[in-house]
């Protein structure tokens, strides 16, 4: 609740009051951010065995063995020779590029709408950087030869490394990479290429393994995997997974491995029971229920607002589904209003997204239900019927 203070300035209380809401705004993607199942037990046991923190940077004395095993099962999943975790998720990206890239003669190119970790990394590590337009394989491809041709900023040498950098799936957009032109592309002109998976571990594919495994490429065609445990796992943290030489090199090298506390063994225990369920070697068919409801769920979201004749971004079975709202007055009344409805979203505007490219980002889970979906379907349909939000509306209805 706000008030103005004594002073004249606008303020904030606690109210004290709680409400039970229908959340439509965590990456809890699998459903595994439980208090209850398996996972929690094997968690429970955990803190038992290991405590909550090590209190120390792995190089330290912060290594444990459900780290490792963490590691090395992170690895098989993804289909690398070998994985690092870091403790943060934010700082994978913004500890691991710089270390990565790092040095004169190295050319990043980025997509214009990256995570903010991978712009402030890649502006850490000293790179020059060029930016190609979003999700889009052709400007990239004429970005790589400008930057061949043209060679270092004065000197016009040649570059010595190159690295393309984008993500599964981009959190705001909802859509998914387009990684089989871009590993051609990548190919043709002896680039390296860094993909975050962030959003798309866990959440795509047919076995979860995220955007290679949806595409169906070999993950040896994308020299760095990046991912987190933050989203499909319902733990912290992250992982970097490569060549086993260019782990070994990043452990010595990357800030976060030298200077930051290690992961915490309960939450890796979290990370590394929920990959062994959707891998299966739980003795279980359960992961692979999760994944076709999470597939089911994302797909049945946004058809349904679509048939509505809402404005939605994003492609088909991504579980982020951003709806568009335009206007920046629609930002606070639509949360509030939904929130009134008992349901939480996260909405999203200035300066995250253009001033007027404000939206709703709706995150779909495996825990939804069905009446959880039509409950929030008609909400959201007489809200916008409120507010003009069905800017599709009239094509909708030309179909019908």
């Amino acid at each position: 609740m706000d008030r103005i203070s004594h002073d004249g300035h606008r303020t904030f209380e606690l109210t004290g009051t709680k409400s039970r809401c229908l959340n439509l705004s965590s990456y809890n993607y699998l459903g595994f951010a439980e208090n209850s199942g398996p996972v929690n037990d094997t968690v429970v046991r955990s803190i038992e065995k290991y405590s909550l923190s090590t209190g120390s940077p792995r190089v330290i004395a912060g290594n444990y063995d459900i780290v490792q095993e963490l590691e090395k099962t992170t690895a098989r999943f993804v289909g690398k020779p070998a994985a690092m975790v870091f403790g943060m998720g934010w700082a994978t990206n913004s500890t691991s590029i710089p270390a990565i890239c790092g040095g004169r003669g190295t050319l990043i190119i980025s997509d214009s709408l990256n995570h903010n970790s991978i712009v402030y990394g890649s502006r850490d590590s000293g790179s020059k950087i060029m930016v190609f337009k979003h999700n889009d394989p052709e400007d990239l491809e004429k970005c790589l030869r400008k930057a061949i041709v043209e060679g270092q900023p004065r000197t016009h040498r040649p570059w010595q490394k190159i690295w393309i950098i984008v993500e599964g799936i981009y959190s705001m957009e909802g859509e998914i990479c387009a990684l089989p032109q871009i590993i051609k592309i990548k190919k043709k002109y002896k680039a390296y290429l860094y993909v975050d998976e962030a959003h798309s571990i866990g959440a795509l594919g047919k076995t979860g393994r995220g955007v290679c495994d949806y595409w169906g490429v070999d993950p040896a065609d994308v020299d760095v995997l990046m991912g987190t445990f933050t989203k499909s796992f319902g733990s912290v943290g992250g992982y970097i997974s490569g060549p086993e030489e260019f782990i070994d090199y990043l452990r010595m090298t990357s800030f976060a491995s030298v200077y930051s506390t290690a992961m915490s063994p309960p939450c890796a225990q979290q990370a590394l029971s929920a990959l062994k369920i959707i891998m299966g070697e739980d003795g279980t068919n359960l992961g692979q229920k999760r994944l076709q409801q999470l597939h089911d769920n994302a797909n049945y979201f946004r058809t349904n607002l679509l048939k509505l004749g809402f404005q939605v971004f994003g492609d088909p079975d991504s579980p982020v589904v951003p709806m568009m709202l335009y206007h920046p007055s629609h930002v606070p009344y639509t949360s509030r209003a939904l929130l009134a409805r008992k349901i939480a979203v996260v909405v999203v505007g200035f300066p995250v997204t253009p001033l007027l490219l404000t939206r709703i980002r709706f995150c779909l889970s495996a825990a939804h239900t069905k009446e959880d979906l039509d409950y929030a379907i008609q909400q959201v349909n007489e809200l916008g019927d409120l507010l003009c939000l069905k800017f599709h509306k009239d094509k909708v209805m030309e179909l019908e």
